[in-house]
């Protein structure tokens, strides 16, 4: 579109942002849309940054500007033109349409959804404008006839909570806990069903499996060199020897191997304490460390590994979906994890459903939403030997 209404009809219908001045539930008083490439591909993106990242720094960090986005077309998920997509027919030209579509703005069909659905309690007031400005444009789009049911309300819904929860889980990486309501959805008022909406390309974003692990395999949730929080997986295995410990994915990170080497020395020093059949003279130990979201390595590693070490050595798994928080001093210290909310909202998203927690940090469960906390099986650990015991479910 070049013209001054195709402008408009990009502006009102593509639904990218609105700006409003004074309180946010009246019109808003201009719109704007951006079009451009991203500079990666998606998965890399979503794993070492955000979607927004090609903007300016001044725009693509700053979160209140961002959270006025109401949607987040996604590209590449539009194919490119082809020869088969040009007609031979009649059709308009782009003047009469814009002013076909400028005449429908007078119409209202946001409200419409209202008639056999009403929005899941995760969507703010901006969420709320956002989704039903979007179901406005669709349908006028797509029904300008004013002809739709609940099936059509319903395909338009979902796509545009799709639209907005794209936009609010670019938020939740760069503010935090202030966005971390992503989890949209909408309920059917004659059946009240709740039907979730998600990302295609987040997929299920289970990194941390359902099922049990083989021993020595150990998730754990801290934050990594980027300074964003991830999820990393320890991978161990023990042989014959006489008590060589090899790391490998760690590269000549000083402060990850000192961690480990954190988690050999307290097993040499303390591991009768957890278990007689632990050898740290006779067996050969080897763990590979994997940043699983392209984050960079954690230095917060001397539990995890002293958990891991522990879990080969005596042939017994961690519990299922279990996450590890929380840290340790050579002389066995606990060290509290630092924004408690922000972990344990990176556990839910990865599929934890239980989390290894230094009672220290129980003061801090208060930062964090209640309906957040109540998603996990907390389970508290006292000292180095009791995160090892509970990690194994031993009582």
């Amino acid at each position: 579109f070049k013209d001054k209404d195709g402008v408009q009809i990009m502006k009102d219908y593509m639904a990218s942002g609105s700006f409003a001045r004074g309180k946010e539930e009246k019109a808003a008083s201009a719109s704007m849309v951006f079009v451009g490439n991203i500079n990666q591909s998606v998965d890399v993106l979503l794993k070492t940054s955000s979607l927004f990242d090609p903007f300016p720094p001044e725009m693509g960090t700053d979160t209140a500007f961002l959270d006025r986005m109401h949607c987040y077309l996604p590209g590449w998920e539009i194919p490119k033109f082809r020869p088969e997509h040009f007609t031979d027919d009649y059709g308009f030209i782009t003047d009469y349409l814009a002013e076909f579509i400028r005449e429908l703005r007078k119409e209202q069909y946001g409200d419409s959804l209202d008639k056999y659905f009403r929005l899941g309690k995760n969507l703010n007031q901006r969420d709320t404008i956002a989704v039903r400005r979007m179901v406005d444009g669709y349908l006028k789009l797509l029904y300008p006839d004013g002809q739709f049911g609940k099936e059509e309300v319903a395909e338009v819904l979902t796509l545009a909570l799709e639209m907005r929860r794209r936009v609010k889980e670019q938020l939740k990486k760069l503010g935090g806990m202030e966005f971390y309501d992503v989890n949209f959805s909408y309920i059917d008022n004659e059946s009240f069903e709740e039907h979730y909406v998600s990302v295609p390309e987040q997929g299920g974003g289970k990194l941390i499996p359902e099922s049990m692990c083989n021993p020595g395999q150990v998730y754990t949730v801290s934050r990594g060199k980027s300074g964003m929080i991830g999820v990393f997986r320890l991978e161990s295995q023990m042989l014959p020897g006489n008590g060589k410990f090899d790391r490998t994915g760690l590269g000549s990170d000083r402060e990850c191997r000192e961690a480990s080497n954190t988690a050999l020395s307290y097993l040499k020093a303390n591991g009768n304490r957890i278990s007689g059949a632990i050898s740290t003279t006779t067996k050969d130990y080897i763990i590979n460390y994997q940043d699983l979201q392209g984050i960079g390595m954690t230095g917060k590693l001397a539990l995890p590994t002293l958990i891991a070490l522990s879990s080969i050595a005596l042939g017994k798994p961690t519990v299922s979906s279990l996450a590890v928080l929380g840290e340790i001093s050579i002389s066995g210290t606990m060290i509290k994890v630092d924004e408690l909310a922000n972990a344990l909202q990176v556990c839910l998203d990865s599929g934890a459903k239980k989390v290894l927690l230094p009672i220290t940090s129980a003061a801090d469960l208060g930062t964090a939403p209640a309906e957040l906390v109540g998603c996990f099986n907390l389970i508290f650990y006292s000292n180095a030997e009791d995160a090892v015991y509970k990690a194994l479910g031993v009582e």
